[in-house]
């Protein structure tokens, strides 16, 4: 009987988001392929240190021991490695208790393509050229930035925090305000459309099947008033009122809810992401990451008019 992939929350996560390559990227640029690969067999039983996605990764498994019956996750691994040089990341993988089993090793190629056919909701990846040839495929991916990396083993909540505009839904405000460089066009525009849902954005359907796995936990804590939640989602947004109606509109027509909404009207997200302090935020626009704590995990989108640039204005 065929694994039932299609009925599971799924995350594609590349080596170099799960764990720090710094050492080895630097020997495969400086010495070639033939070095990297000698130095990973002398290195095999080392395991690598932990990356910027390892925290989010860690806690995302841990559902599945909460749900052993269901088990409503899985992490699947999509790598430029070839098997040779994949097999250190396996046995990082087991060093660490990581509940990880499928892979597509690509021998040097992207491992983008390959994003439907293991029903990913997301590709999480420290390649840029990976996660924008993904974007461009329509596929959902985020670029894991440069980042200190601090894995409260206490912790065992997992914080999950999103942009609006450009990852939860299409680009379509962001077009608005972009073309008219007019915040109070941008308010009028949603205004007139505040009972009119977006439509969904490249992270729509990660979003979604999110708030699935919180039903799975209210009916557990309705059941159990000792449970304790993993899963907690929060929007962080730009947007302020009364902009902020169609957001609900369409979360409402979703049939979703996050546990906390941020409507800061320009106010610096770190503000807010310092104290949150999300196990992964993601947002399209970079500027936004680049401002924010350098010790929070950042994840970039790069969909959108907010990552392309404007045509020159004619005449």
């Amino acid at each position: 009987m065929p694994f039932p992939i299609d009925d599971k929350l799924v995350v594609g996560v590349a080596s170099s988001a799960l764990f720090d390559l710094t050492e080895s990227d630097h020997i495969y640029e400086s010495e070639g392929v033939e070095a990297y690969r000698s130095h990973h067999e002398r290195n095999i039983d080392q395991p690598f240190a932990r990356g910027v996605a390892f925290p989010f990764i860690r806690r995302f498994l841990r559902i599945n021991q909460a749900f052993p019956e269901q088990l409503p996750v899985e992490v699947v691994l999509l790598s430029r490695n070839s098997p040779e040089t994949g097999l250190r990341v396996f046995r990082s993988i087991e060093h660490y208790g990581l509940d990880i089993s499928r892979a597509a090793f690509m021998s040097g190629r992207s491992p983008y393509e390959y994003i439907p056919a293991f029903n990913a909701s997301l590709f999480l990846s420290a390649n840029e050229s990976d996660v924008q040839r993904a974007i461009d495929a329509d596929y959902p991916a985020g670029l894991v930035l440069p980042s200190k990396v601090y894995d409260d083993e206490i912790d065992n909540e997992l914080r999950v925090a999103f942009d609006f505009d450009g990852v939860i839904a299409d680009d379509e405000a962001e077009s608005v305000y972009k073309q008219a460089l007019d915040l109070n066009a941008f308010q009028a525009y949603e205004s007139t459309r505040k009972a009119i849902p977006h439509r969904p954005g490249p992270l729509a359907d990660l979003f979604r099947k999110l708030s699935s796995i919180r039903t799975l936990e209210d009916r557990r804590l309705a059941e159990c008033p000792d449970y304790q939640r993993i899963l907690r989602i929060a929007i962080v947004t730009a947007r302020n009122a009364p902009s902020h109606e169609r957001v609900v509109t369409t979360l409402k027509d979703w049939g979703v809810s996050p546990d906390e909404s941020f409507f800061l009207g320009g106010m610096e997200k770190r503000r807010v992401l310092s104290i949150l302090k999300p196990h992964m935020f993601f947002d399209d626009q970079r500027s936004h990451l680049d401002s924010a704590a350098r010790d929070l995990p950042m994840v970039h989108v790069p969909f959108g008019i907010a990552n392309r640039a404007l045509p020159l204005a004619q005449g």
